[in-house]
Order: C-alpha cells, then structure tokens, then sequence
C-alpha cells in the first residue's frame, strides 16, 4: 500500500503530453550540426585582464602614507604695461565701433566717371 501513496502523492501530467512523451523514438530526430559559438580568448585578452586586475589590485591595496610631502607655489603673473596698453587700445576701438554715430557724416554727391553711351551714339557705331 505504500506504493499506492507514493504514486498518488506524484504530480499529474497531461494526457496529452504523457502520449507524446510514452511515443518518443530517438530515431525520429533529425541529424544536427553542432557549432561552437562561445570562442576562447586571445593571448592578448588574457594579458589585458591580468593587468587590469593587477591595476585594480593595486588601486584597493595603495597607502598614502608612503607619499611625500611637497609644497606648491603659486605663480601669479601680472600683465605688463604693454599688455595693459595694448588692451586699452583694444576697448577703444571697440568703443568706437559699437557707439558710432551714422547722423554725423558728411553729404557727399557720386560723379559718375564712366558714363554710358547713348542710343544715338550707338546707332552711329554700328553704322560705322
């Protein structure tokens, strides 16, 4: 009777799938290839983890207590007179460009210097 329990007690399956599984043949499968996808690394690749690791390695072990003390200066250098001259003359000038008044130039007429021919003078030419 103990076996009786311990086959009940077991989950149920499908009919359905408990046919297809009680009718499957190895012979009904089909001839395959297998090909391998995963490739293994390179000499390089395995060098360039190890020295990614040892980096690593060594960034988690570092002791700043083995640096030196060093002292920094800071240099301020301060424009010469040139400098100072030159950027003056720079603001002036734009000064001048950007306040420019237009209302204070002079009238002046334009002359024509070269002046076009007139319909009769160019009947005359091609007459000649």
């Amino acid at each position: 009777m103990s076996t009786e329990a311990s086959i009940k007690d077991l989950p149920k399956v499908d009919t359905a799938l408990k046919g297809q599984l009680e009718g499957f043949s190895p012979d009904k499968l089909k001839k395959t290839d297998t090909a391998e996808k995963s490739t293994l690394p390179t000499k390089e690749d395995v060098e360039q983890e190890k020295q990614h690791t040892e980096l690593l390695e060594n960034i988690s072990h570092f002791r700043s207590d083995k640096l030196k003390r060093t002292s920094t200066s800071e240099k301020i250098v301060l424009p010469t007179s040139q400098d100072i001259d030159a950027e003056k003359g720079h603001q002036a000038l734009r000064e001048g460009i950007e306040g420019f008044n237009p209302s204070a130039l002079k009238k002046t007429e334009t002359l024509e210097k070269c002046k076009l021919p007139t319909k009769e003078e160019i009947e005359q030419e091609k007459k000649a």
